[in-house]
């Protein structure tokens, strides 16, 4: 069994489908309505969205298997990416890269793959629209384009996804995008016991910068922060832009400690864009740091609520305090 290559641009191809935040989401009608589609066309069992991460590929839409995901190393996807055209296999007992393949010599005992890349506008491959047979077949022209429809609707239907859950000012996530990832890792966090802190951010002065000095200012200083935000926490951590100058971050399996840490360190971020302040202007926040506890938290509004509380009364103290 041959194990599917990296992609040149396998670094940047990540990055960007865990920008999507759509990994580990929970099914969505228009998915599955083209897996639907593409199995009752091609009179196949199995038809997959599938979505190649670093070390498995997992099915935003599955309709004939019984698991959502498979490791990366047996997987067909994993090759279909390397390469711009669809990835036909019409027999796999027949290709000495996938005859001793776990997946055809057992569950699901594939034999057919046809895999069309799912590509970004800047040529990130992403996964496969995919369809699957356990008997042995070929594909004619007019199969290969039906394929390819089926998966450039796959790729609108991603990129969709991911206007739906990214701020377009500063390309994190939005309110939406932001509650859906935090509340699985919450759910994840009570499920395994771990800890997690949830910290709200509130701008200091913020009208005062778009009433001085414009709102594309004020534009920029809410993208500056956005960024030092991505480049001083952690991959694992979510994060996003709530609305208007707020901010907030979750931190998994995190103490307060270690998150007061990491505001720290972004402080000394802000303070170090803060040195030559071309613009005219200083950034510098107000925060509020929650841990998060099961039972008086019981969902993630909660959580944001006092964090929003405890932010709005730092802020004022820090008002009193420079007045």
């Amino acid at each position: 069994m041959k194990t599917p290559d990296f992609p040149e641009d396998e670094n940047i191809r990540l990055n960007t489908l865990r920008a999507l935040n759509i990994l580990d989401t929970e099914p969505e009608e228009r998915f599955d309505r083209l897996t639907r589609m593409a199995r009752r066309m091609f009179n196949v069992p199995i038809a997959l969205v599938s979505l190649v991460d670093e070390k498995r590929q997992w099915f935003k839409s599955c309709i004939g298997l019984d698991v959502l995901e498979t490791p990366r190393d047996i997987s067909f996807c994993g090759h279909a990416i390397l390469g711009n055209e669809p990835f036909i296999i019409p027999d796999a007992r027949n290709d000495e890269r996938f005859a001793d393949n776990p997946l055809v010599t057992g569950e699901p005992y594939l034999r057919f793959y046809a895999g069309c890349p799912l590509e970004l506008p800047k040529g990130h491959k992403l996964g496969t629209l995919c369809i699957i047979d356990s008997k042995p077949r070929e594909m004619d022209e007019e199969d290969l384009t039906l394929l390819k429809d089926l998966a450039s609707m796959a790729e609108k239907e991603i990129l969709a996804y991911h206007l739906a859950t990214v701020d377009d000012l500063t390309s994190i996530s939005n309110r939406r995008g932001f509650l859906m990832i935090a509340q699985k890792s919450l759910n994840l966090c009570k499920r395994y016991n771990r800890g997690a802190t949830l910290t709200y951010f509130d701008l200091d002065n913020f009208k005062m910068i778009n009433d001085i000095y414009g709102h594309d200012a004020g534009d920029k200083a809410l993208q500056s922060f956005a960024l030092l935000m991505r480049e001083n926490f952690r991959d694992s951590d979510c994060f996003g832009r709530l609305g208007g100058d707020e901010f907030v971050v979750l931190y998994t399996g995190a103490t307060k400690h270690c998150t007061n840490r990491a505001i720290a360190r972004l402080q000394q971020a802000v303070d170090m864009l803060n040195t030559d302040a071309p613009d005219g202007y200083t950034l510098s926040f107000s925060h509020g740091i929650i841990e998060y506890d099961p039972i008086r938290h019981d969902t993630l509004d909660s959580l944001l609520v006092e964090g929003d509380a405890l932010m709005y009364q730092n802020k004022k103290k820090r008002a009193t305090s420079t007045a």
